[in-house]
């Protein structure tokens, strides 16, 4: 709660990136990552840590994987 403050506020803005990305398109394996990139754009819009940076990273990479992997 210090880092990213309140949980309900933290969850509305998380929810508010989500559901922007959802009216787009139906959910599949590479969307679980760029869901989570949003969660962590989330946070550090609130409040910066490196740690989330890094995760965004890893999670584009992610999603890069599985585009190339074949289903």
């Amino acid at each position: 709660q210090a880092d990213y403050g309140n949980p309900e506020d933290c969850f509305q803005k998380i929810s508010e990136f989500w559901n922007s990305y959802l009216r787009i398109k139906t959910i599949d394996k590479t969307d679980v990552s760029m869901m989570m990139v949003l969660l962590k754009v989330a946070r550090e819009s609130n409040y910066h840590k490196r740690d989330n940076l890094i995760d965004i990273a890893g999670y584009a990479r992610c999603a890069e994987m599985s585009r190339n992997a074949k289903d």
